[in-house]
């Protein structure tokens, strides 16, 4: 589900990526309309990049996107897995064993085409 992102979003993306100043995808040319695939798909260089780059976030700034992924907001599909791995144990650790499970159901529900 396509969102337009808020200033919290913004915020979170400043966190992920500093150097970063558009709103642009840098690959499509549309605008973000999550925060996470971007980041990982398109900023990161790769995965350890990656991780140092989600390890900025707080531990409210994870309780937030969890409830977008939890709304459907935040679309995490076309992450590749060891990003998602990445995403899952910070989610543990910030928000919550059972948020987590839920995350990792939903990643594995979405590309099985379910969701």
């Amino acid at each position: 589900m396509a969102r337009e992102l808020d200033e919290k979003d913004f915020a979170i993306l400043r966190k992920l990526a500093p150097e970063y100043s558009g709103i642009l995808c840098p690959e499509s040319g549309h605008e973000f309309h999550s925060i996470l695939p971007p980041v990982s798909n398109h900023i990161a260089v790769n995965e350890e990049d990656f991780a140092k780059r989600v390890a900025r976030l707080s531990d409210e700034d994870w309780r937030y996107l969890a409830d977008q992924i939890f709304a459907g907001r935040e679309d995490l599909g076309c992450m590749p897995e060891e990003d998602i791995e990445t995403i899952i144990v910070r989610i543990r650790q910030a928000v919550s064993e059972e948020a987590a499970e839920r995350v990792e159901r939903l990643y594995h529900l979405s590309g099985c085409g379910l969701l």
